[in-house]
């Protein structure tokens, strides 16, 4: 019965979620639309071949914290198969391991027994060659993570200044058989979406929400919580003060959405804070209520100066991820 009942709670959550994923889902014309005529929706995920699954499922699951899911084989080719897919006649079966990588793609792992293939892993500027880049809110701590683990890092991590990607940071490793990966980062964002593009770049990290909340992030009194500071921190004037309170409400890569921008980071919701203290020096923030279910919060406030607190009024909807405010979409009431 126990296990029934978390099964049950389990779903409950889930499409709690997936309905907050609809909403967001059709307030996109670009998400509600096929990416093209082939109707291809997504990358489903990557696959990659190892000299052994002995060695590279440790190194996913231990090493990268990834999950070893489905497993198929080993299952014989026929000649014809092998003719088809250009592999040598002489190599064995194949068996294939599914890894779930977190928010986005799985990593399909292929070993082939007694492969006759090539063993040499293809230089960089090899027609064909590729690589997985892996994203992190912290690279920094990631590469420290890795190189604990022995992992051979390619580098060090480069803070990419202008252009297109301003703002992302990146730098490749080595796993233990020779291929070469990636990890990036850009908890603020990437120089072209300041220009309000078109077409914005799918991110795991603008993908909190598509994820089943755990345990912590669902305590509802907690999240009210820390939802009711918020306000205390946008009426702050004090820079430092302010900048302590983001660090105790915001996840550093938090994205606040506005009808019209958006903001990834403290600092750039900072420096609207402070603009916005700067146009209007005697309003002030007031929370008229709070309600919250599983890691979903809702706020109605009002804002004004004395004379007419509720001169403007809204609603927030805050994201709760891990103690902090993951994400935050900001709705204004149309004045009449």
């Amino acid at each position: 019965m126990i296990t029934n009942r978390n099964t049950s709670n389990q779903k409950v959550q889930a499409s709690a979620i997936a309905l907050l994923n609809l909403v967001m889902f059709f307030s996109s014309s670009e998400k509600a639309t096929a990416q093209n005529g082939a109707g291809i929706i997504g990358i489903d995920h990557v696959g990659i071949n190892v000299p052994d699954l002995a060695t590279a499922i440790p190194f996913f699951s231990n090493v990268l914290g990834f999950t070893p899911v489905t497993q198929l084989g080993p299952i014989p080719l026929d000649a014809a198969w092998k003719n088809l897919n250009h592999i040598n006649p002489n190599t064995g079966a194949v068996t294939i391991k599914m890894i779930n990588a977190g928010t986005g793609a799985s990593i399909e792992v292929f070993q082939y027994a007694d492969n006759k293939g090539s063993r040499i892993q293809p230089n960089a500027d090899d027609i064909g060659a590729s690589h997985i880049a892996f994203y992190t809110s912290d690279i920094k701590a990631t590469v420290s993570h890795l190189k604990s683990k022995g992992v051979k890092i390619l580098g060090e991590p480069f803070l990419t200044p202008s252009g297109d990607t301003a703002g992302e940071t990146w730098v490749y490793f080595e796993t233990p058989w020779g291929s070469k990966m990636e990890l990036v980062s850009y908890p603020d964002g990437k120089g072209y979406e300041k220009t309000s593009p078109k077409t914005v770049l799918w991110s795991p990290k603008n993908s909190t929400i598509e994820k089943v909340p755990d345990a912590a992030s669902m305590d509802i009194e907690k999240n009210k919580a820390l939802v009711e500071k918020h306000f205390a921190l946008w009426n702050e004037k004090n820079a430092v003060k302010r900048l302590a309170l983001m660090q105790e409400i915001y996840a550093p890569d938090i994205e606040m959405t506005d009808r019209n921008f958006v903001a990834n980071g403290n600092n750039e919701i900072n420096t609207f804070i402070v603009g916005l203290q700067q146009k209007n020096p005697d309003a002030g923030f007031a929370v008229k209520s709070v309600t919250a279910h599983h890691n979903i919060v809702r706020l109605y406030w009002e804002n004004g100066p004395k004379a007419n607190p509720a001169a403007v009024t809204g609603m927030d909807l805050f994201v709760i991820e891990n103690g902090k405010v993951q994400k935050l979409y900001v709705f204004v009431d149309d004045v009449e």
